[in-house]
């Protein structure tokens, strides 16, 4: 088990608002929560085209949602 060094930062109430670690704990943290800092996972959406069937034209629907908004 991973120990972490912790400070809990608080307002002017003593209520805490954050934590902070140290960057080398972090760095294992997303090591071993296989996170990847600054790069986004791809999906294949492949699998959904055409699954959903649409009754009316998409710019038509947001534009009358958003009539009935005002």
């Amino acid at each position: 088990m991973l120990k972490i060094r912790k400070k809990i930062l608080t307002d002017k109430a003593k209520r805490p608002v954050s934590v902070e670690i140290d960057y080398s704990d972090w760095l294992e943290i997303e090591r071993s929560l296989d996170l990847r800092s600054g790069e986004t996972r791809k999906t294949d959406l492949s699998a959904y085209d055409g699954v959903v069937t649409l009754t009316e034209d998409p710019v038509q629907y947001q534009s009358r949602l958003r009539q009935e908004w005002s």
